[in-house]
């Protein structure tokens, strides 16, 4: 086999039509040695004998795409100073765009002897390890373009690409739960129809099944327990995993760019599949353990601020190299269009606190590529001060905790909740606004994938997860829930519609609030995981999303999970045509200069009509309230300069447990017309909804919410 020098950048396997160039950073191995895989369970060690700044590098001529390869580091294993060098251990290129197999649990994949944690173990793992795979980066792309949708006009869907198509009864059977099921036809025209302008994926990264839960018979089914940062997880491809699965992920992109939906990654930089010092040894801890994982003052132990076993070093410039390389690479090649990064107030502990001007935010906030799409933060970690809703920097949105909170708080009768939940609703100033951001930094949410459904929100007080073998300890246990009466199922008819009543009241209040509202998948049509609020390790018909189809609508909850559905999309839709609700500027809570209106662009009334007054809001027991939105008063201009008009409108809020009169202002408009009424099983007034005039009252069953539209 010919060896040429080859090159130090870039760096992983890269395919040019003749070879592939290999290069791999390690600053703590003696010798590396690259090894071609062959089906037969052989290998063909070629050693990196070239070496820039740290950097190992071969090219191969003739070595082609689907060539399955790994690493053999040779160094010192010496876990007492961080240093964890085994050349028994086939490695993943940190850099591989795809991963071929899965990891087979044994004391193989480890770098020590079980019970003697400091003891080298030269088992070796090529047959129980992944491979890394050279891939053929050539694809056609057709007329491909970036949808680029202004935040104001987003409505994110969060999905799992396995639970979102696994049960979907319009696709075949080799598709579901793949990259190809996300890109049918049927799947995409749910998602146009419900108005879903970007798709959120649960991690697609490569990872791992972690050991303890395979061997309780589970599965890692979030997928936060990543290993490959560059190759889309090879399970959910229906191709192949030789290389395939990046050529099916970049048709689903393709597929749902031609529908105008983006593809938004959530991606996991904060640690790695690897665990803690009792962890196995498959790719970074083997290569350079110290240079890429936080360690302690004692380097045998690893700093955990993610609850995973380690946190990646966020002050290595080969890490931030490695992410940044990550991230462009997930946009100048795969094409999406965003990052929601998981645990992000990891990567801003540049050494210990959280630290908004960490070298990864200097690096984002210059990066040409990266600091173009969306990139939406979870505001938190499980370390010291790791709370940092509304921290970020001004080019970041954030996952709004406050506002999923705040809601639930209102809908289930927590007292003191009027005066922060007038805050929510109009996007969050008090988190925001001083740091230069606006209204679009918030993206709401009321549910997501951590956590209950919006229909066991409304069914549940307490967590179920005892189908995850952790005798129901796992999972939060405070999840501002109630089940309405009834724990559980039910056939109680008052139940049952108070439930539906109450989820309505969730999808509406999200479509109405300033900021970017995001859907969990399937909750449009009342998706349950039957109480559990942690289906991490769940990977069956716990998680999957249940698709409604023909039959069930024969039945009463078919009926009702339809309803909802199409309440849903007429609330996307009512958000989509009225720019009053998609404002990208604060309120301000006065007229706005240079226009005729007199009327303040928002104003707050009790249900008596008059406006609310300081003692209203500390008010502990109050929990109804009706908000003006002056369409005539939107501040920012259209993209041509233009004044934007709109309608107004009038929310009123009946949270209380009892039906409330509300008065309808008497020099806010004279005629109005009721276009959302949550009491209704449909929650939108078929054809024309009631007309109501000034001073008229209208009586509010029980948490309940109606909108009623003035024509501008």
């Amino acid at each position: 086999m010919q060896v040429w020098p080859g090159e130090a950048y870039p760096l992983g396997a890269t395919y040019d039509g003749a070879g592939t160039n290999f290069a791999v950073f390690t600053e703590a191995a003696d010798r590396v040695e690259l090894c071609l895989l062959h089906d037969d369970g052989s290998e063909t060690a070629v050693e990196l004998r070239e070496s820039d700044a740290f950097v190992r590098h071969a090219y191969l001529p003739g070595v082609m795409p689907g060539q399955r390869y790994g690493f053999r580091v040779h160094g010192p294993f010496a876990p007492e100073r961080g240093l964890r060098c085994n050349s028994a251990k086939l490695l993943l290129d940190p850099y591989a765009k795809a991963v071929s197999g899965q990891v087979q649990w044994g004391e193989e994949v480890y770098g020590y002897h079980f019970g003697a944690p400091d003891q080298r173990n030269d088992l070796d793992s090529a047959p129980h390890t992944m491979s890394s795979v050279v891939i053929n980066p050539y694809f056609d792309w057709g007329d491909d373009r970036p949808p680029r949708t202004d935040y104001h006009r987003t409505v994110i869907y969060e999905a799992h690409v396995k639970g979102l198509t696994m049960r979907h009864p319009g696709l075949p059977d080799e598709l579901r739960g793949t990259y190809a099921g996300l890109a049918h036809p049927a799947v995409i025209e749910h998602l146009t129809r419900l108005g879903v302008t970007a798709l959120e994926l649960m991690p697609v990264h490569q990872f791992v099944n972690d050991h303890r839960l395979v061997d309780m018979g589970l599965n890692n089914y979030w997928g936060y327990n990543t290993i490959g940062f560059f190759a889309p997880h090879n399970a959910y491809a229906s191709w192949g995993d030789r290389g395939q699965q990046v050529l099916e992920f970049k048709s689903a992109v393709r597929a749902l760019h031609e529908a105008g939906i983006e593809v938004i990654l959530d991606v996991v930089y904060n640690h790695t599949a690897e665990g803690n010092h009792l962890g196995p040894t498959l790719s970074f801890k083997g290569i350079d353990n110290p240079s890429y994982y936080r360690l302690t003052d004692d380097p045998r132990y690893y700093m955990d601020t993610t609850g995973t076993g380690n946190s990646l070093l966020m002050r290595s410039p080969h890490v931030l190299q490695l992410i940044m390389d990550s991230l462009r690479y997930w946009v100048t090649e795969m094409h999406v269009d965003g990052f929601r990064f998981d645990l992000a107030a990891t990567l801003a502990r540049q050494f210990h606190e959280v630290d908004r001007l960490s070298s990864f935010f200097d690096l984002v906030q210059q990066d040409p590529v990266v600091s173009q799409v969306k990139l939406i933060a979870e505001p938190w970690d499980v370390g010291e001060g790791g709370y940092q809703v509304g921290n970020f920097p001004p080019l970041w949105t954030e996952w709004n905790g406050k506002y999923r909170d705040t809601v639930r708080d209102l809908w289930r009768g927590e007292p003191r909740a009027l005066a922060e939940f007038a805050s929510r609703l109009t996007g969050s100033s008090d988190l925001y606004q001083d740091d230069g951001r606006r209204p679009l930094a918030s993206i709401n949410f009321v549910t997501c994938h951590d956590g209950f459904t919006l229909h066991d929100l409304v069914a549940y007080n307490d967590k179920h997860n005892d189908a995850n073998g952790e005798d129901n300890r796992d999972g939060e246990s405070h999840n501002r829930s109630w089940n309405c009466g009834v724990e559980g199922d039910t056939d109680e008819a008052a139940v049952r519609e108070l439930r539906g009543r109450q989820m309505r009241n969730f999808i509406a209040t999200l479509m109405l609030s300033q900021g970017v509202p995001m859907i969990s998948h399937g909750d449009e049509f009342a998706r349950t995981q039957r109480g559990n609020n942690n289906a991490y390790c769940q990977d069956n018909e716990i998680s999957w999303v249940d698709w409604p189809d023909a039959e069930e609508a024969a039945d009463a909850a078919g009926d009702e999970r339809a309803a909802l559905l199409e309440f849903t999309r007429a609330m996307v839709d009512l958000r989509s045509e009225h720019p009053v609700f998609r404002r990208r500027r604060f309120l301000h809570g006065r007229p706005v200069e240079g226009t005729r209106d007199e009327l303040s662009d928002v104003a707050w009334f009790t249900p008596e009509g008059e406006q609310m007054a300081q003692a209203d809001w500390d008010s502990a027991p109050a929990s109804a309230l009706a908000v003006f939105l002056n369409g005539n008063a939107i501040s920012e201009p259209g993209p041509r300069g233009e004044h934007i008009a709109d309608d107004s409108f009038l929310l009123m809020f009946n949270a209380s447990h009892e039906p409330l009169d509300f008065l309808v202002p008497v020099d806010h408009g004279r005629q109005w017309q009721v276009v959302v009424d949550t009491a209704r099983p449909e929650g939108v007034p078929p054809g024309q909804g009631p007309k109501v005039a000034a001073g008229d009252r209208l009586t509010l069953p029980d948490r309940s919410l109606t909108v009623l539209q003035r024509p501008a």
